[in-house]
């Protein structure tokens, strides 16, 4: 195959979205339409990807290239693709349309930089569902002398174009409304992508004029003009129907992400996971799963996030860009953001783990408890109502309910170190800079400023005194004026 150029239609308003954003930037599974599509397209290596932009386009190219620079920063080889790798090294180009006259004046403006003997590929930013493999075997059917065009067969053809046939050939596209009454009746239907040769494209493209109902130039035209030049259709049909649905609106766009979760779901059912509720589970990036994972329902997965073997996820749970381990529990309502989780350790419920957080193997996080750039040793816990931020915690340590490392000034971050099997009282207050020694213990109620040695007892509790015959105040009965 020639190398690929693709050209990207972007430059839409979407005006049924009602919405200030540019529609190829509502997003779906947590990333942008135009960035699933051009996250798609990376896998098959073109030569480059043109964006013909129109309204917003300042704002769709800086989000898409703010995802490309994040891509190219990630390192390479991880075991779970960033969200938004398709874009790494991808050579993506700009295009404007300040004028929207159509899709055929769209494509007049991607064409620069094009060679004539040059697979081009036709898309648009508002289809993120189509596979890699339907885009490709489009392109395999190309060549000098024929062109490739994605069709379906479709129950309901209302709005979109329909394909004519000459005894079985393909002989032209028809807009809903310039079609007669017979072509309304037609059910295949245009999907709007299509591969040709760059030197066709340039040659049939300056032909489309506007006579049309909407006085707009229709890059379908260029089928009618192909088939007088003597050149040859092939259509190419999807695997599933939904692979060409657009977003115009945000029923279909919600109609959409419910067809993207299925999916996902049923990819990760399949590599062993057990979900509660297929209908009721979410991934906003990529999930990377063990076997006999159980995920409960309403659990959103957000950026980069791995599972090992046998980790049991209750419900209602939202893990960011972390890693939790083989046998690993994380009970209702939890968050981890930017987490590792070793082996056999237990979360929650109502736990947040904030980045930076690392469990080693059994540690336990309670419920109401909150870390931050925080680890804690193998078998460590603080099960109850508790901050850790800044912290390093050894192995075996307990960390009492209502204890807090005060680990910031008002201007610097400082670090609380508690040495192995510390025992740290409820309600503690460890003002940081400060080291627990190991086997230290520190008494309920205590504020701790300074270093307490390894196996000795700190404590800062005011001396308890009782008052005998003390006599609790008692409220003043009413008086007569107060009508009481």
């Amino acid at each position: 195959m020639p190398p690929v150029r693709l050209i990207v239609l972007a430059a839409g308003k979407g005006t049924r979205m009602r919405s200030a954003l540019p529609k190829v930037l509502h997003r779906l599974a947590g990333k942008p339409l135009l960035a699933h599509v051009l996250d798609t397209v990376a896998a098959l290596e073109p030569a480059s990807v043109t964006v013909v932009v129109g309204h917003g386009a300042e704002q769709v190219r800086e989000t898409i290239e703010a995802s490309a620079r994040a891509a190219a920063r990630a390192p390479a080889g991880v075991t779970s693709r960033p969200p938004e790798e398709g874009l790494r090294g991808l050579d993506l180009r700009w295009a404007l349309q300040e004028r929207q006259l159509g899709t055929g004046h769209a494509v007049r403006q991607g064409l620069d930089g094009i060679g004539d003997d040059e697979a081009v590929l036709i898309t648009y930013g508002d289809v993120p569902l189509t596979r890699s493999e339907t885009y490709r075997a489009l392109l395999e059917t190309c060549d000098a002398e024929t062109l490739g065009l994605l069709t379906l067969m479709a129950e309901d053809p209302t709005g979109y174009g329909r394909v004519l046939r000459d005894d079985g050939a393909v002989v032209g596209v028809v807009e809903q409304k310039d079609a007669t009454e017979e072509e309304l009746g037609i059910r295949e239907i245009n999907a709007g992508v299509l591969a040709l040769r760059g030197g066709v494209l340039r040659s049939l493209i300056g032909e489309i004029g506007n006579d049309n109902a909407q006085g707009e130039y229709y890059l379908t035209d260029i089928f009618a003009l192909a088939v007088r030049q003597g050149l040859g259709i092939r259509a190419v049909h999807p695997d599933d129907a939904w692979e060409v649905d657009g977003v115009n609106s945000r029923a279909q766009l919600a109609r959409l992400e419910r067809l993207y979760q299925r999916n996902v779901a049923e990819r990760v059912m399949a590599a062993g996971v057990t979900l509660a509720d297929p209908a009721r589970f979410d991934v906003r990036g990529t999930l990377e799963t063990g076997v006999d994972c159980r995920i409960d329902v309403n659990c959103v997965f957000e950026g980069t996030c791995t599972l090992g073997a046998d980790v049991c996820i209750g419900p209602n749970c939202t893990i960011s860009d972390s890693h939790v381990a083989d046998g690993a529990v994380i009970l209702a309502n939890s968050v981890l953001e930017g987490a590792e989780v070793g082996p056999g350790a237990s979360i929650g419920p109502f736990a947040r783990l904030r980045p930076g957080t690392r469990l080693a193997a059994r540690a336990r996080v309670g419920n109401f408890v909150e870390t931050k750039n925080a680890t804690l040793g193998e078998g460590s816990k603080a099960n109850h109502l508790s901050y850790i931020g800044d912290g390093e915690v050894g192995a075996g340590a307990n960390i009492g309910a209502g204890t807090i490392t005060c680990n910031y000034d008002g201007a610097n971050k400082h670090r609380t170190r508690i040495g192995d099997g510390a025992f740290i009282g409820s309600n503690t207050a460890l003002v940081a800079p400060v080291e627990i020694g190991a086997g230290a213990t520190v008494g309920a109620g205590s504020t701790i400023g300074r270093d307490v040695p390894p196996g000795h007892l700190a404590l800062t509790r005011a001396e308890q005194q009782h008052v005998d015959g003390w006599q609790r105040p008692a409220k003043k009965p009413p008086s007569p004026e107060s009508g009481a």
